[in-house]
């Protein structure tokens, strides 16, 4: 059931008397549930959902009520389980019936159960709230891995929730505001985001793997699960072994609809892997052949040019594989003209600056790929959870003191105002984020320092750079109501891989060594050993020229927001110099010049369209 969830909890305000500003909340999430909508009001509560059918049209209607005696519990629930019918056989045996067959009623049924604790009973993707009208109490909570987003915000008495910002930022008491700690996330860190930061003033984003409480008695946030770090005790044909049945097992589970499915094939590793599984399982369920997607650039045969980040591009990978496979494959073209115009509407689905022309190709692929199916499995999380980033592997980047997929501050310095530079700070805020993160590192007695340190960039990664990953994937897809399952953010499978020792996961020397060898049999030697090349993203030097076109237009608005927060001259040199010196990485490893101008674009963007009011 991906949906969109909000709701409006209010000691005082009477909220049967204020549906309409309920109805701006949930309209904003219309993308997210472009099949259904519900509200459920009482005076101190209204819970609103969105809905993108995926099991059980009639029987996964929400909000969903159960009543007990007098006690009624409301659901709105945005998630897919995984483990559903487990968990309900478990419940029936408890004398529970159930009157459908979707996850959204055994959600419900377990928080009657095992109330809070049902959490540690799930395998899958989710945020939900239950509101109990007898107890005058909300449950929030949020999947392992964060796939499924949740935010909150407290303005006097009044507690306001939602899947994205925007339908909390549609509330009258939630002005869209920013301090010196936002602009500091925005570009100091961005478009990564301190776990648990909502960007915003006074918004937070319940982090992943944790749940919340909330009654008149005030708010407690509790974390139900983390990483735990043990020795591992598998040799390597052991944790082969293992490897790949929690591989499978994950894929094989995910790939449960009642409507199309489909997968992403760029003819890497990890995409490789999922279709390999889906196509062999349809095949024995005589289903018709898998389809799959890949996405690429007009002229980036003409313009591609390797390097130590994207060593080679996917075409011919993709073809090969959607044939070893005999899947029904389309391949999407991005042209230059589309990938710039679309940052606003990338901008607007994370209601924040992101990955520029990363996200805005994303949200295109999806919105190609919803035409043909409304379920999708991706790839996302398996570097990861087993070491696939250059990162991990360079001396230079293993022993950096500081987020290795941002080396360096120069460039976010240089086009900063000098006012803005001097109250931010930037610096020293990055290092207190880094710090921060590696204090919450599990730490193992055994581990030498090396494997310490690589146990310290495997959490910084799962915490911080995936998060980065999974929005990104969560806004761009449900913008176009598309929804996509990730299988790496098994949980089982990363908290098994977590304790994996380097010298197996890196097997043979390579990334992602130990998945290589555990999926060897269902992929051509060729996909096995290929080096890993990242999301795609075009080479196409129009697109640079239509960039910094866009950006120069903007730096010649007087009104431009974006003028009271950068160095207008700095970025202009940088513009006509062609950023000739900026050749590696800023962030990640796809974002160098065009997408820094692409960038402060959407940031432009998002000041205007918010109408963000800064606080320094």
């Amino acid at each position: 059931m991906v949906c969109g969830i909000t709701g409006w909890i209010d000691w005082e305000e009477d909220l049967t008397q204020n549906r309409p500003i309920l109805e701006k909340m949930n309209e904003t999430l219309a993308a997210r549930g472009p099949d259904a909508y519900g509200y459920w009001v009482s005076k101190r509560a209204g819970i609103c959902h969105r809905r993108l059918v995926v099991v059980d049209p009639e029987g996964g209607k929400q909000p969903m009520i159960r009543q007990i005696g007098d006690r009624a519990y409301v659901l709105t629930y945005n998630g897919e389980l995984y483990n559903t019918d487990e968990i309900r056989l478990d419940l029936i045996s408890k004398g529970y019936h159930f009157h459908s067959y979707s996850d959204t009623e055994v959600v419900l049924v377990s928080y009657l159960e095992w109330g809070p604790a049902c959490v540690e009973h799930f395998n899958g993707i989710f945020a939900f709230g239950v509101w109990s009208e007898s107890e005058q109490n909300l449950f929030l909570a949020r999947d392992r891995m964060g796939v499924k987003p949740l935010f909150y915000t407290q303005r006097g008495q009044a507690f306001l929730f939602g899947s994205e910002l925007k339908a909390i930022l549609a509330h009258p008491k939630v002005p869209a505001e920013i301090d010196e700690e936002g602009l500091s996330e925005i570009f100091g860190l961005g478009p990564a985001h301190t776990p648990g930061s909502g960007v915003y003033r006074g918004i937070r984003e319940l982090r992943p793997g944790c749940c919340l409480n909330y009654d008149q008695n005030g708010l407690r946030v509790q974390r139900y699960w983390g990483l735990k770090s043990m020795p591992h005790p598998d040799d390597l044909d052991t944790t082969t072994a293992k490897v790949r049945e929690l591989v499978e097992d994950s894929i094989e589970r995910q790939l449960v609809s009642d409507v199309p499915v489909c997968t992403f094939l760029s003819g890497g590793l990890d995409s490789s892997i999922i279709s390999a599984v889906a196509a062999d399982r349809y095949r024995k369920q005589g289903k018709a052949p898998l389809v799959t997607y890949s996405v690429d650039y007009v002229d980036n045969d003409k313009f591609f040019k390797a390097s130590d980040f994207q060593p080679n591009s996917d075409q011919y990978w993709s073809n090969r594989m959607a044939a070893f496979l005999n899947t029904d494959h389309r391949r999407f073209l991005i042209d230059s003209p589309q990938l710039a115009e679309s940052l606003r509407e990338a901008t607007l689905a994370r209601d924040l600056p992101g990955m520029a022309d990363v996200d805005s190709s994303l949200y295109l692929f999806c919105q190609e790929i919803k035409k043909g199916a409304t379920v999708a499995l991706s790839g996302e999380c398996a570097d990861e959870v087993f070491g696939g980033y250059p990162w991990f592997h360079r001396p230079e980047t293993v022993n950096a003191n500081t987020f290795p997929w941002s080396l360096t501050t120069e460039l976010r310095n240089l086009i900063l105002s000098p006012e803005l530079k001097a109250k931010l700070k930037i610096d020293e805020y990055i290092n207190s984020r880094y710090q921060e993160a590696l204090n919450e590192v599990p730490r193992l007695s055994d581990d030498d320092p090396l494997e310490a340190r690589r146990r310290e960039l495997f959490y910084l990664n799962i915490n911080w750079f995936m998060a980065v990953l999974l929005e990104r994937k969560d806004r761009m897809s449900m913008a176009s109501g598309l929804e996509v399952r990730v299988p790496f953010c098994d949980h089982r499978l990363v908290e098994y891989v977590w304790n994996i020792p380097w010298a197996i996961k890196s097997w043979q020397q390579r990334e992602k060594g130990i998945l290589r060898r555990a999926m060897r049999e269902l992929l051509p030697e060729e996909i096995i050993t290929r080096k890993k090349s990242p999301y795609p993203k075009t080479h196409n030097p129009s697109y640079l020229q239509r960039v910094s076109t866009q950006l120069l237009s903007i730096l010649a608005d007087h009104d431009a927001p974006i003028l009271n927060l950068i160095d207008k001259e700095k970025v202009i040199q940088m513009i006509q110099s062609k950023g000739e010196d900026l050749q590696r990485p800023w962030f990640g490893q796809l974002m160098t010049l065009p997408q820094l101008f692409a960038y402060l674009i959407q940031v432009d963007t998002w000041l205007r369209f918010y109408k963000v009011r800064i606080l320094i």
